[in-house]
């Protein structure tokens, strides 16, 4: 099927900037919210996407006008009758997506496909509450959706190939990499930057380093930023419901501070104060929060920081997706480099072939030493320890999770 006309729900950041990405394929696209101001906001946020382009001369004034005016924004469904495809960017919280779903089965033709910008919740569960889970479908795009060129697509139990083959020519045609994945909490890319950044913010809870000292280190490796800037960009709110969600569904423990500074309202940088103070904010009160958790016992004393400490739990994640057939191996690390920038010094790489660089036994005896220290969540993947045991120790041996000529 075709894509003639698209529907994006929720006007926040996120909406608006996938709605640009659509109308910059060429496509008309419907953007709506149930709130004025919202609607504005994610207006607003498109409009300044195309005006930063015809600032640097990538595009006329007309252009831009040609553009905008491929947009409808709504506060009803009264141009829904003839969408092709709706994408949910609306809150993470189940309860408010399986309703909006709802409302639109009743409205949207037969054909149109429901898709959801969540980046964690189950896709399956969505499809439920609609009579149409054939057609449900996760669409995950990356912040900001206009730069990131990765999109996971995430099939549901029920839906269907046509379903999967529209979405992913659709993806394509928006000028972004789709990247098939079946569907767990989290999906691939954020399931594994979930450790990574709960690593890095029990290392600072525990005084291991300091933000700073991390975010320049993680730099150091090859990361365009460090896990601190990350979670300031990416907002501490949704980096703490996405950890609960996550511990929930795996049984790990995340971070108390997440909580405490989801409590405080420092939000990141849309807040002006997160991990680091922006403007007149410091960081002083995340220092206070540290010792105050220190102080209680809620948290470790004096542990260590190392990068291995953040990528070994990655890279252990990304063995049990293989494992679990998320993902193949090589569309794992195409995902993390397209969805994170990932590289190990100058080289864009994912965390298995890096795995595979430093030795599959390297990293097997590091999360050992790690899992002595701190615990079960070192705990390495069977895969890790079978290849191991095999001699399938990565490039020095031509054979790891890929082949090499030796």
């Amino acid at each position: 099927m075709y894509i003639f006309k698209a529907a994006v729900v929720g006007a926040g950041w996120m909406g608006g900037s996938i709605a640009q990405v659509i109308t910059f394929s060429g496509l008309p696209v419907v953007l709506k919210d149930v709130d004025q101001k919202m609607l504005d906001k994610g207006m607003d946020a498109l409009r300044g996407i195309y005006q930063k382009r015809v600032d640097v001369n990538k595009m006329s004034a007309g252009e831009m006008q040609e553009k905008m005016s491929l947009v409808t924004p709504t506060l009803g469904y009264e141009d829904f009758g003839d969408v092709d495809v709706v994408i949910e960017a609306v809150p993470e919280v189940m309860k408010i997506k399986k309703s909006v779903f709802a409302e639109l089965d009743k409205i949207c033709p037969e054909h149109t496909i429901f898709a959801s910008n969540t980046s964690a919740l189950s896709i399956s569960e969505m499809g439920a509450a609609t009579k149409r889970p054939q057609k449900m479908i996760g669409m995950h795009f990356f912040s900001p959706a206009h730069v990131m060129k990765l999109v996971e697509i995430i099939p549901g139990l029920d839906t269907s190939q046509e379903t999967i083959d529209d979405i992913v020519a659709f993806t394509e045609s928006l000028r972004k990499i789709p990247v098939v994945v079946q569907e767990c909490p989290g999906f691939l890319v954020n399931r594994l930057l979930t450790p990574y950044l709960n690593e890095a913010t029990l290392s600072l809870q525990e005084g291991a380093a300091t933000a700073v000292q991390v975010d320049e280190e993680m730099v150091k490796f090859g990361w365009p930023m460090g896990p601190f800037t990350l979670m300031d960009m990416l907002g501490i709110d949704v980096v703490y419901h996405t950890a609960e969600y996550m511990g929930k569904e795996y049984g790990v423990e995340i971070p108390p501070l997440f909580k405490a500074m989801f409590d405080a309202g420092r939000l990141g940088e849309k807040s002006g104060a997160g991990f680091y103070g922006y403007g007149d904010q410091t960081d002083e009160p995340v220092k206070a929060m540290i010792k105050k958790l220190q102080d209680e016992g809620k948290t470790q004393k004096s542990t260590e920081f190392s990068w291995q400490r953040l990528m070994m739990p990655m890279i252990n994640e990304a063995v049990q997706c293989v494992t679990e057939n998320i993902a193949p191996a090589d569309k794992i690390d195409m995902a993390m480099i397209a969805g994170t920038g990932m590289k190990y010094g100058e080289e864009r790489m994912g965390p298995l072939q890096f795995a595979d660089i430093i030795g599959l036994d390297a990293v097997l005896e590091e999360l050992e030493k790690l899992r002595a220290k701190y615990g079960e969540r070192f705990r390495p993947a069977r895969l890790l320890k079978t290849k191991v045991r095999a001699g399938h120790l990565g490039k020095k041996v031509g054979k790891g999770f890929f082949e090499y000529t030796t």
